[in-house]
């Protein structure tokens, strides 16, 4: 099958990348820092879309225009290229940001929007890739959470304060994380392209998702290191302003629509996780 990403030198473009030609797939990058042209879609069966400015920044109105733009605007230039040549199925990324912070409660894919930045830009996200369907393509948008692996994403910004000992819990660690291994996040998308059965959100989350404190412990355990230094929420407030609260905030995720779906998670436990992922 011919793949064609965007995002494909982020840190999960360039695992699926990898998966995917292991798979025996042919994967072309695709750049939307420029206008794509359509012709570059043409004979392709599948288009991946993980292109996106980072969120975890401090929020100015410059941001918030960067984020967005390279989100809604960029999605809705991909899927315009996309019509002369519509693919089999789009697989366009989302985040667990779309249900905001919602304390204990269980999320799946029926539950509803957050009125914050993050839930409305979700919001905007997928409904730029849902445009798709109008010209005959399945749409897939992935919930993705907090991705763990080797080499990039949020575990790499972690582990030197905790190599330290100096780690600890943001806030009071009550808030829900909802995560997903690397190599069960590229398979999910696979497993998305190849399912033709499955369409819509489907929550990029493991099955069992923990607190901040629980995730803490767990890391220090895996680094063999003490985690005796919680952030106190307002020196978050402080750093990040308004950003703060996607830290401070979380959301209780199930994959409910991949498990239907009958895909199979590999990594399902945080500890083996974090262990295999800080092993590379």
């Amino acid at each position: 099958m011919n793949v064609a990403i965007t995002g494909a030198s982020g840190f999960v473009g360039r695992a699926l990348s990898e998966r995917l030609r292991a798979s025996g797939h042919n994967v072309t990058a695709i750049s939307l820092r420029t206008q794509p042209l359509p012709e570059v879609f043409a004979g392709c069966q599948a288009v991946v879309n993980l292109a996106g400015e980072p969120v975890a920044q401090r929020w100015t109105a410059s941001a918030r225009e960067r984020i967005s733009k390279s989100r809604i605007q960029r999605t809705r230039s991909l899927v315009a290229a996309l019509r002369q040549h519509p693919p089999g199925v789009l697989v366009s990324a989302s985040a667990v940001g779309y249900y905001g912070s919602r304390e204990d409660e269980i999320l799946t894919e029926d539950s509803p929007p957050s009125s914050d930045f993050l839930g409305q830009l979700a919001v905007g996200w997928e409904q730029e890739a849902h445009v798709a369907e109008q010209f005959g393509v399945r749409v897939v948008t992935p919930r993705i959470g907090v991705v763990l692996g080797r080499g990039g994403g949020a575990l790499e910004q972690m582990l030197l304060p905790f190599r330290l000992g100096i780690g600890g819990r943001l806030g009071n660690g009550a808030q829900w994380m909802s995560w997903i291994a690397l190599d069960d996040l590229v398979s999910l998308i696979e497993f998305a392209i190849e399912d033709t059965a499955l369409s819509g959100p489907v929550n990029g989350v493991a099955p069992n998702p923990v607190t901040n404190a629980v995730f803490t412990r767990e890391l220090a355990t895996a680094l063999h290191r003490p985690a005796i230094f919680p952030v106190p929420a307002f020196a978050l407030k402080m750093m990040f302003g308004e950003m703060s609260g996607m830290l401070l905030g979380g959301q209780r995720v199930i994959p409910q629509a991949a498990l239907r779906a009958g895909f199979q998670f590999r990594f399902a436990d945080l500890g083996q996780t974090l262990r295999q992922a800080i092993a590379g």
